[in-house]
Formats: structure tokens, C-alpha cells, sequence
């Protein structure tokens, strides 16, 4: 702002922090902001290009202000103008690391965060205590709505029968070789079909080493073991002999005479 803004105000009884409406009378639109210097040129005054589009504003064009007395923040809701704001690790901090070179929000304004080179749109959607508030020095809650153009993931279907689907295909195909399963030939010549079905084969047979248990039931963990036939007697460890130590035959480096 230019410095006579400055001198006129001194003069005047206002609340500091020097807070100010912006409106363009040509397209009904206001917001409100703070002022940095007062250094600009006689009639002129300059604002952010965000704060630009908001108010319809073109260069040049005619831009009222008013001195303004917010009341504190206490809460903020804001909405993502992009789906990249995401991408973020910590976005809520990264805002409130923003919100720091802003001196105070207007409802329905589209802001401006600048991190990591790149510029990030938010709108704010609701502020408390008012539709304007100061932002310098409070405590304030802030809150994220949905991002423009954000899609929930689909809820994967737990119905029971999708999960009988995936029961199915969980279990292998029944591929497995078995023995003995041809038809037998009689010596008087006649035939007699001796084929049993798949399942009933399944039951009778025995249970082989590489094989799988076709009867799995997804969550079941089955042990098999294998009792030894004893055929009525036991099996009784081997008698081990005792260890006594010092049992060897030693040898002498030099040989005894022997006696002619």
C-alpha cells in the first residue's frame, strides 16, 4: 500500500493488527487481507495473483478498501483443489507452516501454498467465529475435506459367497496319480467292471508321501503321523554294554629281548 495509506490511518482510532476489506464493486466479490509494506506508488496497491482471480480483478482495474477488525480464529475447513495435495507426507503440517505468511481467511476464497516449487490450491469452506476471521496469533483446529476429484477405494466384497469363491480357487486341482486303478481280468474269461469313482477312490486308498490332501479346508492345519505295526510285541531299545574306560592294549616303543 502507498504510504499516505499509512499517515491516514494513524490517524484514525483502529485495531491493530491492520486488518482490510477488498472489494470489487464491478463483480460483487470482496475478501480480506493484511497488509506487508507501505512502499507502493501513489494509487496503487499490490495483491497476490491468487487474491487477483479471486476478486475477478484484472491489472489496473479499480479495487475498494476498507480498514477491518476480525475476530480470532477458531476453526478452519478446507477443501484440495487437487488430488496431487495427497501425495504429501504430512499435509496438515505443511498447511499449517502456510497459514503462517497469512494474516486472515474468507469463506468460499481459493488460497495459494507454495511447497517444494509447486503451488497447491485450497478453498476454504467453513471458518468459526465468523465468515472472515483473523488468523495472528490463535489457536486454531483445521480440518480437510474431501480433495476435488477423489475417489474411495471399493470395499472388497466379504458376502459368503465370495468368500466360498476364493475358499475354490484357494484349493488345487485334483491332478494327483493313484495306483491300482485299472480293471481286473478273471481266468473264466468274464469281465466285471472293478472302476471306482474318483471320490470313492479317494477314501479307500491310503494316503501317499507327495500327494495332496484334496479335502483341505481353508484355516485347518492337519498332522498326520504315521503309527509303527508292532504286531502285539514291543519294541525294545538294545541293551548297551556298560563304558569302562582304559580297556585298550598299549604298545611299547622299544621291544622286549627275546631269549634264545
Amino acid at each position: 500500500m502507498p504510504p499516505s495509506a499509512l499517515d491516514l490511518l494513524t490517524r484514525l482510532n483502529i485495531v491493530y493488527p491492520m486488518l482490510f476489506k477488498l472489494t470489487n464493486q464491478r463483480a460483487n466479490r470482496h475478501t480480506h487481507c493484511g497488509v506487508l509494506e507501505f512502499v507502493a506508488d501513489e494509487g496503487k496497491v499490490y495483491i497476490p495473483y491468487w487474491m487477483m482471480r479471486n476478486l475477478l480483478l484484472d491489472e489496473g482495474e479499480l479495487v475498494h478498501i476498507e480498514s477491518r477488525s476480525l475476530p480470532v480464529a477458531t476453526f478452519s475447513k478446507f477443501e484440495p483443489q487437487s488430488v496431487e495435495f495427497l501425495d504429501i507426507t504430512n499435509p496438515k503440517a505443511v498447511l499449517e507452516n502456510a497459514l503462517r505468511n497469512f494474516a486472515c481467511l474468507t469463506q468460499d476464497d481459493v488460497i495459494a501454498l507454495n511447497y517444494n516449487d509447486r503451488i497447491y490450491e485450497m478453498r476454504v469452506l467453513e471458518v468459526k467465529p465468523g465468515n472472515a476471521v483473523s488468523i495472528i496469533e490463535c489457536d486454531m483446529n483445521v480440518e480437510f475435506a474431501p480433495a476435488v476429484g477423489y475417489q474411495e477405494p471399493e470395499k472388497m466384497d466379504t458376502s459368503s459367497q465370495h468368500a466360498e469363491d476364493e475358499k475354490e480357487d484357494m484349493i488345487p486341482e485334483n491332478v494327483g496319480f493313484y495306483s491300482f486303478q485299472g480293471s481286473g481280468n478273471r481266468l473264466d474269461g468274464k469281465k466285471k467292471n472293478l472302476e471306482l469313482p474318483q471320490e470313492e477312490l479317494l477314501k479307500r486308498l491310503p494316503r501317499q508321501k507327495g500327494i495332496p490332501d484334496y479335502d483341505y479346508e481353508v484355516g485347518y492345519i492337519k498332522f498326520w503321523r504315521r503309527v509303527p505295526k508292532t504286531n502285539g510285541t514291543e519294541n525294545k531299545p538294545e541293551e548297551q554294554e556298560e563304558f569302562e574306560s582304559f580297556k585298550g592294549k598299549g604298545t611299547s616303543l622299544r621291544q622286549a629281548k627275546t631269549r634264545k
